[in-house]
């Protein structure tokens, strides 16, 4: 299979599974959710692909599923509830980086095969790090003032509020992320060609998360909790 289709099954599993995850667990399946994707965005965005021609990292579509949970939480319960998942989402990603780093510090068994592995994945997590939480920090903060932002200005229109709000603070996020992770770690010719192929990236993530936010606003509404 391409990359670029499995680009697409990636976006479709990660969102069907957002959906899922509020539906079963309600409030707390997101909080779960955003803590995964925190994890996970981090150890994806270490692999380099080409997509639809164009170089990029992976990690964009589980890291923007973490922008529709917040969503969601702000949709369906309150602004404080999104802001509680975006500290969840940091205290996360930080304790990973800490234990993780502990555990590289053991001295592997001979029999051991995985050392190098973990090594090579864990090792640069401290600098993804620094560059996750400064960004998430500042976008994800951003994108849920700027959400109910425009929730204010357009009440009747969910599409707006929830692509507008997303798409202004992933550039935030992208230009930060960007520059303290690869900054001296790869040619700035890529570096110029990650952010703009990444951040394209996102707005097609954006756009395509839609469709999941009005889907779990009716998941909400047609079951509430008690």
């Amino acid at each position: 299979m391409s990359n670029n289709l499995l680009w697409f099954l990636l976006l479709l599993v990660n969102y069907a599974g957002l959906v899922a995850s509020f539906k079963f667990f309600r409030k707390s399946g997101l909080y779960a959710w955003i803590a995964m994707a925190s994890i996970l965005a981090n150890i994806q965005v270490i692999k380099t692909i080409e997509i639809f021609g164009f170089v990029t990292t992976l990690g964009n579509i589980i890291y923007g599923s973490s922008f529709l949970a917040t969503d969601i939480l702000g949709e369906c319960y309150s602004e404080q509830d999104a802001r509680q998942g975006v500290n969840i989402g940091i205290f996360t990603i930080l304790l990973t980086t800490i234990i993780m780093q502990i555990c590289l510090h053991f001295t592997p068994h001979p029999t051991d095969i995985a050392n190098q592995a973990l090594d090579t994945i864990f090792s640069i997590l401290p600098r993804i790090t620094l560059a996750s939480i400064m960004a998430y920090f500042v976008s994800q903060n951003f994108d849920v003032w700027f959400y109910h932002y425009l929730w204010q200005k357009f009440p009747d229109h969910l599409w707006v509020r929830n692509n507008g709000s997303t798409m202004v603070s992933q550039l935030f996020d992208n230009i930060i992320f960007t520059l303290i992770a690869f900054y001296g770690v790869f040619p700035n010719g890529v570096i110029v060609q990650i952010f703009a192929t990444t951040y394209l990236m996102k707005w097609v993530v954006a756009l395509f998360d839609t469709p999941f936010l009005y889907w779990a606003r009716y998941l909400h509404r047609i079951q509430p909790e008690v």
